[in-house]
């Protein structure tokens, strides 16, 4: 590796290719200036990950490690090892794919030519894996929120609304928090409102980006222009929109339901 390259390129980190240990590919991940998401200072950061995460995620498997890694000393011909003084075995799954040392060796002491670890513009990093344990019976959940999300608003204006003569009728798609919707109506009731009230649904309309298993949570709300007065009708709803179902290859959602009693009627 030139590794003055690196710093003249602006190239903050440093993939290996991939290598086999364990039935498992592998690559190590090098920040030669510090990984800054971690707020490293004056050290090198090394770190071991699982190259095929989508095996772990299609899967929903889990493989437990133990590894170390070495640094050459060009001038002595030897290593200088590091890993967990414990031994401990750590866990790549889904959710958390790389382990390492944000602080593996100081850049000073790396740079040191004394030390024999940068010689001729060239280091060597290794890495020593041993596959301890695989799971796949495992089940876990990733939430993720979205901060500080812009509020979307969608009109839909139906027109003749006392000729309508089908059972529900179904808005154009909006797009709101990088899905798209539709708004279900239903002018002359549906389950215990049939009869006696308007139902109104808020439905996913691009059900085929979800994956299997997820989920989404929103707070919304349904209403009803009093055209004449300012005294809308309006029901708000924090929680659970859509959860996707695979039932004979295909997606179905369950949809939260706001009901609103019909003024007049």
């Amino acid at each position: 590796m030139s590794f003055s390259l690196l710093a003249k390129t602006g190239i903050d980190k440093y993939e290996s290719g991939e290598f086999e240990a364990g039935g498992y590919k592998w690559k190590l991940v090098l920040y030669p200036h510090g990984n800054k998401s971690r707020n490293v200072k004056e050290h090198l950061s090394l770190y071991l990950v699982f190259a095929d995460v989508a095996s772990l995620i299609r899967l929903d498997s889990e493989v437990h490690a133990v590894f170390r890694f070495f640094l050459l000393d060009q001038t002595k011909d030897n290593y200088l090892v590091v890993h967990d003084a414990t031994g401990k075995e750590r866990p790549f799954h889904r959710s958390m794919h790389q382990w390492g040392f944000d602080q593996l060796i100081p850049i000073r002491s790396f740079n040191d030519v004394g030390n024999g670890y940068l010689l001729d513009d060239s280091c060597v990093f290794g890495a020593e894996v041993f596959v301890t344990k695989e799971m796949t019976s495992g089940k876990g959940e990733c939430l993720s929120m979205i901060k500080d999300a812009l509020s979307s608003k969608h009109v839909w204006k139906i027109e003749n609304f006392s000729n309508l003569d089908s059972e529900y009728k179904e808005s154009q798609q909006f797009f709101a928090a990088n899905h798209k919707w539709k708004i279900h109506l239903f002018p002359r009731g549906r389950r215990h409102g049939l009869g006696t009230h308007i139902s109104m649904y808020l439905a996913l309309a691009d059900s085929a980006t979800l994956l299997d298993g997820s989920k989404i949570f929103a707070e919304f709300t349904l209403r009803i222009l009093n055209q004449q007065q300012s005294r809308h009708i309006a029901g708000k709803v924090t929680g659970l929109v859509a959860q996707a179902k695979k039932v004979g290859g295909k997606n179905l959602f369950l949809w939260l339901i706001s009901i609103m009693q019909v003024v007049g009627a």
